[in-house]
């Protein structure tokens, strides 16, 4: 057994008092001829005074003054010191942690965007200044409320969602609804997330002004291009051969652009409709029509073929998302060479919901442009979309129509090898077939 302790220089100081004390009192105790008397006395007097010294301790622990311990040069003084070297490191420790988190709160409060800070079940922590003005919110009133009863209506369905990969850009506030706000939900530790609320309104008069432009303009358009292409249409390239490369070039030109007016304001009707008019569409009859016009796209020249193992219909625009829905097969008809094979699918999706899905065997999209690929005149290739007389529009068409049915773009593709794109609707736009007992 290895005694380390009596290398210690307090524990050496305590030690020796302790021999002395026994010493001298057994001395004294031969003096007198009553060791044990001596002996037990000094014995009773060093635990009296160990007490007083533990006292003491509690005494300094227990104080609001950090003075300097007690010290007696022995083992309670080792223990004193230790402790309150511990203590002036935690309270040091304590003092930056204090500071760190009134830097962090005085940086939230001066950001412009609002911070919240929410529990898992969304009740309120913590807000600055700029939240409080965009939400209507007091401290400490409201500290503890709900966040929802502060939130406008399309920001409580978020909410309520799986709001945390998918932010939401633009809700009218419910105080002015002339204000636009967003919202982003950052989840941050597993009992708190963060909710940012922006004011967006100058974006989003900005955005007005240009859907008004885009639609406006495209408006404007279509009357001298619907001239432009009957008197193209008059022409007769029999009466000057000379002309007929001419005239036939323009007749594609003046198609194409009479297309993208039409993509521009299907946008912008698209845009300016909040939400599309629900009804039934029958997926049967959608997709057996869908099925015609792919063969009438591809002449044949390609194999296509229609799976649909969901009997459920879709609620929503008929007309929307069949123009969305004939966008898909479209550009797989366009993008896939003669002798390939398109694929056209109706089907659940494990769990719930359902799948729109156009698979192809085309050149297919490099994954560098995938997360591009729906904005608006974005393309993968100018030479190519133009050989094939696209507009760069009919993705973004497709995005629209989708997020107006609360459904997402799902995209796969790898170059040489196929595309598929699919549109994913959730269980609550899926209708039972006609006839069917909802009930049983």
């Amino acid at each position: 057994m290895r005694f380390d302790f009596l290398q210690s220089h307090a524990w050496q100081v305590s030690l020796g008092r302790f021999v002395i004390l026994l010493a001298s009192a057994f001395g004294v105790g031969l003096i007198w001829h009553v060791q044990l008397y001596t002996v037990l006395a000094a014995l009773f007097g060093y635990s009296l005074w160990s007490l007083v010294s533990l006292y003491q301790i509690q005494s300094w622990l227990h104080s609001r003054q950090r003075r300097p311990p007690p010290e007696d040069r022995g083992v309670w003084s080792d223990i004193s010191a230790h402790v309150y070297t511990r203590l002036r490191t935690e309270r040091s420790r304590k003092r930056r942690l204090i500071a760190l988190l009134r830097a962090f709160r005085e940086g939230a409060a001066a950001l412009p965007d609002g911070v919240i800070v929410l529990t898992r079940g969304r009740s309120i922590v913590w807000f600055n200044e700029a939240a409080a003005a965009l939400l209507g919110l007091s401290a400490p009133r409201d500290r503890r409320a709900h966040i929802d009863a502060f939130l406008p209506a399309p920001a409580r369905e978020w909410i309520t969602r799986e709001p945390a990969q998918e932010p939401l850009r633009d809700a009218a506030s419910a105080r002015d609804a002339s204000q636009h706000l967003s919202f982003r939900l950052i989840p941050y530790s597993h009992e708190h997330m963060l909710l940012v609320v922006r004011d967006v309104t100058p974006l989003a008069r900005l955005e007005q002004v240009r859907r008004d432009f885009v639609a406006n303009v495209s408006h404007e358009l279509r009357t001298p291009l619907t001239v432009l292409h009957g008197y193209l249409e008059m022409l007769e390239p029999e009466t000057a051969p000379q002309l007929a490369p001419i005239i036939a070039d323009l007749r594609g030109q003046s198609r194409r652009m009479t297309q993208i007016v039409e993509d521009l304001l299907t946008l912008s009707r698209l845009e300016a409709q909040q939400q599309p008019a629900d009804e039934r569409v029958p997926m049967r009859a959608l997709l057996a029509t869908l099925k015609r016009e792919a063969d009438g796209l591809s002449q044949s020249r390609h194999h296509i073929s229609l799976v649909r193992t969901c009997e459920q219909d879709l609620l929503g625009s008929i007309d929307y998302l069949h123009s969305a829905f004939s966008n898909l097969i479209s550009n797989a008809v366009r993008y896939t060479p003669a002798g390939g094979s398109i694929e056209i699918s109706w089907m659940p999706m494990p769990g719930n919901g359902a799948r729109f899905a156009v698979t192809d065997t085309g050149v297919g999209i490099p994954a560098e442009h995938l997360p591009r690929i729906s904005e608006r005149f974005y393309r993968v290739s100018t030479s190519r979309s133009r050989e094939t007389g696209g507009t760069g529009l009919g993705l973004s068409i497709v995005k629209h129509v989708l997020q107006r049915h609360q459904a997402r773009l799902e995209i796969e593709s790898k170059a040489g090898v196929g595309s598929k794109f699919c549109g994913v609707f959730a269980s609550e736009r899926l209708l039972p077939p006609p006839g069917l007992d909802e009930t049983s």
